[in-house]
């Protein structure tokens, strides 16, 4: 599916988000294809809405300095902290993932899925990008 495709089609789920630009800078930390748009003028307070393909998700990974809010706006995704189940996430959702807790979050199997992510940046923040996440165990999900 193509930016416009998926944003239809999370539109008919309730959706009003815009999908923005291919995730070009962090392609490489996902698995299949997202798109970011920046929400926030206030660059000491990142607001991005973030928009997964059919079971794109990221990385395991780490904010060092922050913790990470992520509010769940259409489709279905899941959150995985390591060592734990995975957690569905729905519309209206919102969960706060700590500081220096090692997780993964995207897109369902088979869903396309939105979600506003907010952290603070500035000095002493940083996201530590780990291994992907086992495709086995995902596709179980």
């Amino acid at each position: 599916m193509n930016a416009e495709e998926i944003k239809k089609s999370l539109e008919g789920r309730g959706a009003v988000m815009e999908v923005g630009s291919p995730n070009d800078a962090y392609a490489k930390y996902f698995t299949g294809r997202s798109w970011l748009i920046n929400l926030s003028e206030d660059k000491d307070i990142p607001v991005y809405n973030v928009t997964f393909e059919n079971g794109a998700h990221t990385f395991w990974h780490i904010h060092h300095g922050t913790s990470q809010v992520l509010i769940v706006e259409s489709g279905r995704g899941y959150l995985q902290y390591e060592g734990k189940e995975p957690q569905l996430l729905l519309p209206g959702d919102v969960v706060t993932i700590p500081p220096e807790a090692k997780h993964w979050h995207g897109a369902a199997p088979g869903c396309n899925f939105q979600h506003i992510s907010l952290s603070k940046s500035g000095e002493g923040v940083s996201n530590e990008w780990l291994e992907p996440v086992d495709e086995k165990e995902f596709e179980k999900l």
